[in-house]
């Protein structure tokens, strides 16, 4: 089939939130990463009413989002702050949240979360994700986790 990731067996989705407003922030549900090698969130903004919107992952003790605290490794981002002009995803600096692009109605923004920067020793080994509140009824976010495992689950592959 190729030599390059395959969805699902190599990169599994996993739905956070689907599409819900901004206005008075959201708080995702959360995973276990206790056997996740790497994972990708996949936020996607659309504005009506432009605003920086921040998003902020956390940490939990439980996928119930026990104990919640923020990351705090700097993480690598990328960032389209207008897709209705290009495809492409500029890579940002590394940090613990980005914002939306004020100005910019539709934006999708990557984090790159290695689950070894928990703090595993004191049991935290589930991810969530916080989005700031836009007081703005027409902003709408989705947010996707791509969960890489540490081991292939070889009952997902259908070869």
């Amino acid at each position: 089939m190729g030599d390059y990731p395959r969805i699902p067996e190599e990169a599994v989705p996993v739905t956070l939130t689907p599409p819900v407003t901004t206005n008075g922030g959201v708080t995702t549900d959360y995973i276990s990463l206790k056997n996740a090698h790497m994972v990708f969130i996949v936020a996607t903004f659309t504005q009506a009413a432009t605003h920086a919107t921040g998003i902020d992952p956390t940490q939990a003790t439980a996928v119930a989002g026990t104990a919640v605290k923020a990351i705090t490794n700097t993480v690598p981002i990328w960032k389209n702050a207008d897709i209705s002009t290009t495809s492409v995803l500029t890579r940002q600096t590394d940090a613990i949240t980005v914002n939306c692009t004020a100005g910019t109605t539709n934006q999708v923004m990557v984090m790159q979360i290695d689950p070894a920067g928990f703090d595993v020793a004191n049991g935290f080994d589930c991810l969530g994700m916080t989005v700031d509140d836009s007081s703005e009824a027409t902003n709408f976010v989705s947010i996707t986790a791509f969960v890489v495992p540490r081991y292939k689950d070889q009952n997902f592959i259908v070869d």
